[in-house]
């Protein structure tokens, strides 16, 4: 079955690696391209639901695709809950699976730059001091600069340069951008801080 997958894959102009088990996989180098997972259910050594689920919490830009010969509607509700985006049982047509394979690869794609911004955004808040991190906080939290001051003990003119200091270091043109950014880096006040965002 692997040798067929890869031969139907690779005839359609695209690169497959495959692998005897889970663990062969999990050794592998993450990926730095965009790509995918066609995964079979039973593998000789970890159950394909337990390594989606351990995917899941490690490669998270990773789609994954079942296919199995032995599936059932409740194994196919966990795999889709789960987040697999297709479920396959053989036999199944190869130009349907070509399908699901370049779908998965664009999300994967749509994945590993949605990380990458993420990357750049958190070494943007890493580069901010810790007043200047909660000068930020105590803004995207809607307080007004005078505010700001009495709650960190500090004149509003110095919460002006810190608010400043932290647009120009997050390369934030306006405050809604700021906001947007402590949204994605899940800042709050306190737990539970619910933010509005106007697109």
């Amino acid at each position: 079955m692997c040798e067929s997958l890869q031969a139907i894959i690779h005839y359609a102009g695209l690169t497959a690696e495959t692998y005897a088990s889970a663990r062969d996989f999990l050794r592998r180098p993450r990926a730095t391209v965009p790509n995918c997972l066609v995964l079979d259910v039973q593998l000789p050594d970890i159950g394909g639901l337990e390594l989606q689920s351990h995917i899941a919490s490690q490669r998270k830009e990773m789609p994954i695709i079942f296919i199995t010969g032995y599936g059932d509607v409740p194994m196919t509700v966990q795999a889709m809950k789960a987040g697999a985006i297709e479920f396959f049982t053989k036999p199944f047509d190869d130009e349907i699976l070509l399908g699901a394979i370049r779908s998965a690869i664009e999300r994967g794609r749509v994945a590993l730059s949605d990380a990458a911004r993420m990357k750049v955004l958190e070494g943007r808040y890493a580069s901010l001091s810790r007043r200047e991190r909660e000068v930020m906080t105590l803004v995207v939290s809607g307080l007004l600069n005078k505010q700001v001051g009495i709650e960190l003990g500090i004149s509003e003119i110095t919460v002006k340069a810190h608010r400043g200091q932290v647009m120009r270091k997050m390369s934030a043109l306006t405050l809604a951008d700021l906001i947007n950014m402590a949204q994605k880096l899940q800042l709050g006040r306190a737990p539970g801080i619910a933010l509005e965002i106007a697109a």
